[in-house]
């Protein structure tokens, strides 16, 4: 039988993958075709939305683009007439159509069954190797076997901080205590960041898995999932999966045909930043404000309410079947020697094949942004990564060659964080991306520590004056002394982080904010307040337009003959560049 599916995660929606999957549905109902359709997650490629995969006598096509007008054509040609679209195509089994640079230097561990299996389908997943890891876990291994495994594979933590992952299941394990829990970090709130969502649309099942090989080796009967509620498609489908665990006899008592008992709940998160980080997740779960607290004792060995607790998030957990499965070696041969396996990025920004990647630790910058992600859009320059999020830090183009590693990213003063990676190309200001993220942080601080609540408040003023002109040059010196007593006296991790993007653009962009500060000027010509507006003799033809366009009737000229702006009058808000169809009007 004939498959179709549509790529239904997030990006998929947005982009009208319900419409597309309605009028497909439509086609194959009216014109009685044999065809089985289904929807899948994201296969990384969200710039390429809708997708839609045909796959018949073992060969699949894979359209793009895909809008409900091309939906007839596609299944009267292909299905019915055994005539594939060629120009509608991305990638096929023949490779005659295929975006092979977007995948060839990819690793897929995480994203395997992403945009492959349907999410909502348990026997798709089973199909597909799913449950062998656990039920191989329960049957050969004893849980400090488990956890050996895991620490040999070199799997650190994909939350951020990257902890190795078996020491940290080695502490859980070794507490004292008559209940434990596992939780799986699904409060993913980086600006730009998608990686964990479109993990738990497509392949839900592989976190349930990895969950439930944790609680076995530390000793847990019950778990949670703290999820964002800004992620609907990704708490529906978990819902789905949860239901088929317990109907198959997967969750629950005796699983599996064991003597192990467990247990998945869904916490929806309220959507605070500051929740990402583990005891203020942990104070939410348990119904109070979340807010961090002192550590130690850490989680693991107090956690939830006050039990022995393993944190990891949505990527650590989907990673463990697979190291399972083909053994930690397999696993610690991919990568560097201090970062072992693949790491999921969400590409966004001025990238002009912004979706989901997968690649093995070690591969460079360079090679993410320009061999997968297809270069800058519009072929400008490449000016900086912004990676870590709002804990993050910007990472010039002359580093471009620096290899995705851990240590080596936070040699820089930036961090891997989730997976998050922004690209920034020269029409980005570097003053304003640190004034962005570090609203962000100012508005997400939980407001507990004063450095956190008061300093990136005062460091935010700071940047804000500088954008507008107003900066000074003891500015700068007050702005780094802040940045750093605010990274060292916070109590978590968003506080010590908050400062990355200020110190990250104040050590490679210093120029920038001197060019503020000394020439009142932006060099990116992003600031508003400090671009200068005129109209050049030589092309204005005297159309008006500008003039008629102008709020601040700062625009005067006869018509036919070149126009002035009036700089007094003028309120820099761009409207005559914009619409001017001759290129007269120039900004400096």
């Amino acid at each position: 039988m004939t498959k179709v599916t549509v790529g239904l995660g997030t990006c998929g929606i947005s982009a009208g993958g319900d419409l597309v999957y309605k009028e497909i549905e439509k086609e194959i109902q009216q014109q009685k075709l044999n065809v089985k359709l289904s929807e899948t997650g994201c296969i990384g490629m969200c710039y390429e939305e809708v997708l839609v995969e045909i796959i018949e006598n073992g060969n699949s096509f894979l359209y793009k683009k895909v809008i409900p007008d091309k939906v007839k054509r596609i299944i009267d040609e292909h299905i019915v007439k055994n005539k594939p679209v060629e120009e509608w195509i991305v990638k096929d089994t023949f490779k005659s159509k295929s975006d092979e640079p977007y995948f060839n230097k990819q690793k897929r561990i995480v994203l395997k069954k992403c945009g492959v299996i349907d999410p909502n389908s348990i026997d798709e997943y089973i199909a597909h190797d799913g449950y062998k890891a656990i039920q191989k876990v329960l049957n050969e291994y004893s849980p400090e076997e488990v956890i050996d495994e895991i620490t040999k594979s070199g799997l650190r933590g994909r939350g951020g901080a990257g902890f190795l992952t078996g020491v940290k299941w080695k502490f859980a394990h070794q507490a004292v205590g008559d209940t434990k829990y596992i939780i799986c970090n699904a409060d993913e709130g980086d600006p730009g960041a998608f990686m964990d969502r479109s993990v738990l649309e497509g392949d839900p099942h592989a976190v349930l898995e990895g969950m439930m090989i944790a609680a076995y080796a530390i000793g847990a009967e019950e778990a949670f999932i703290y999820v964002r509620a800004e992620y609907p498609k990704a708490i529906e489908r978990l819902r789905t999966a949860l239901k088929q665990c317990s109907e198959k006899g997967f969750l629950g008592k005796n699983i599996f045909g064991s003597k192990i008992n467990f247990n998945i709940k869904i916490k929806e998160g309220a959507g605070a930043f500051v929740c990402g980080e583990e005891t203020a997740l942990i104070a939410s779960i348990e119904g109070r404000r979340g807010i961090p607290r002192i550590r130690p004792p850490f989680p693991a060995q107090k956690g939830l309410w006050e039990k022995p607790t393993n944190i990891n998030n949505v990527e650590t957990f989907a990673n463990i079947p697979w190291i399972i499965l083909n053994g930690a070696q397999e696993y610690a041969s991919i990568g560097t020697e201090k970062s072992k396996g693949t790491k999921v990025f969400a590409l966004a920004g001025k990238i002009k094949k912004s979706g989901l990647v997968e690649v093995p630790m070690g591969i460079t910058i360079n090679e993410i942004i320009f061999d997968i992600g297809g270069g800058i859009v519009n072929d400008r320059q490449f000016k900086a990564v912004q990676m870590g999020g709002p804990s993050g830090g910007c990472i010039p183009a002359s580093m471009g060659d620096l290899k995705i590693d851990y240590d080596e990213i936070n040699k820089t003063g930036a961090i891997m964080g989730s997976g998050g990676l922004i690209v920034l190309d020269d029409t980005t200001c570097m003053v304003e991306v640190a004034k962005f993220f570090l609203t962000f942080t100012q508005k997400e601080s939980c407001g507990k520590c004063t450095f956190c609540r008061i300093g990136t408040k005062r460091m935010l003023e700071i940047l804000e004056r500088i954008t507008e002109g107003e900066g000074k040059e003891e500015d700068l010196e007050i702005l780094e002394d802040l940045a750093y007593k605010v990274r060292d006296s916070s109590l978590c991790g968003l506080g010590q982080t908050a400062p990355n993007p200020v110190l990250t653009t104040l050590h490679y962009f210093r120029d920038e904010y001197i060019a503020h500060i000394k020439d009142k000027k932006c060099p990116a010509l992003s600031c508003p307040l400090l671009i200068d507006y005129s109209i050049d003799p030589e092309k204005c033809t005297g159309c008006t337009l500008c003039a008629v366009k102008c709020p601040a009737d700062a625009i005067s000229g006869n018509k036919k003959e070149p126009h002035t702006i009036n700089p007094d009058a003028c309120i820099k808000c761009g409207l005559c560049f914009d619409v001017c169809n001759f290129d007269a009007v120039v900004r400096t």
